[in-house]
């Protein structure tokens, strides 16, 4: 385990690449904006990857040395294969932390780690934003004010199929009147997970610092400590009978049959 904390930030990479106001926002892709904002953290080393690679840049060897996996996802949930999902569920459960960002409520490692469909209401009409923060003493808060307010923002609001946040970080509220759960965590297995609604693909907001600040925020929050547990989940060991662990050692299960 090195110092630093080693991010991925993975990404479709497909809208940029079409002449047009995505590709004008975005020319080297939403994963390259938000890395430059990683970048810049004097603790994280970042890497990006994109569908289109071999494995989609996710190997196995990659995700070994992942601690913290950025997810960007839209227009190709479908052609994520089966076997990469099953390898990043495997690695979030024994210690990588999962950022699903934006429209990655729907795509498959995000509804393999919820249990859930991750459907939800939207509408795309720019509208005006605000993120409310709505848990202040959550790290994923720090240094934030109360509200982020996003001048350009699709519409995403309830009802939101997710499991029940181990915390609700925060609450977004649109001009058409919806609110929405925009910013929650949970734990699966060892590993640590946020789903963070603001970045729509013909927005400029993953330029926004204090959309830049939540995500910094929630790299390291993600992070595991492997110092406090060790054990490989999902090895189901064999657990030998030990003796000397009995108070009394005539209380033994043939005892009593």
């Amino acid at each position: 385990m090195t110092d630093k904390i080693r991010v991925i930030c993975w990404n479709e990479f497909r809208h940029e690449k079409k002449p047009g106001i995505i590709q004008t926002i975005y020319p080297n892709g939403i994963h390259e904006a938000i890395a430059d904002a990683l970048r810049k953290e004097p603790d994280m080393d970042v890497k990006t990857a994109w569908l289109d690679q071999k494995e989609h840049g996710l190997t196995e060897k990659v995700l070994d040395n992942t601690d913290v996996l950025i997810w960007w996802g839209h227009g190709a949930h479908d052609e994520v294969k089966d076997e990469i999902v099953d390898r990043i569920q495997d690695h979030v459960l024994n210690g990588m932390g999962f950022i699903a960002l934006h429209s990655s409520h729907f795509s498959k490692p995000f509804k393999r780690l919820m249990g859930t469909s991750g459907s939800l209401q939207w509408r795309e009409r720019a509208e005006k934003c605000h993120v409310w923060c709505v848990n202040p003493y959550h790290p994923i808060a720090k240094g934030l004010d109360d509200v982020i307010e996003i001048a350009h923002e699709e519409m995403y609001g309830e009802f939101f199929d997710i499991p029940e946040p181990d915390s609700l970080v925060f609450i977004s509220w649109f001009e058409g009147g919806e609110v929405f759960r925009s910013g929650c965590t949970w734990h699966r297995g060892k590993g640590k997970i946020f789903y963070f609604q603001p970045g729509h693909e013909s927005f400029p907001n993953y330029y926004q610092p204090e959309i830049q600040k939540v995500i910094v925020n929630a790299v390291r929050w993600c992070k595991f400590d492997g110092s406090t547990q060790t054990r490989h989940i999902g090895v189901c060991p064999n657990a030998k009978f030990t003796l000397n662990i009995l108070s009394n050692p005539s209380e033994r299960e043939e005892d009593f049959m």
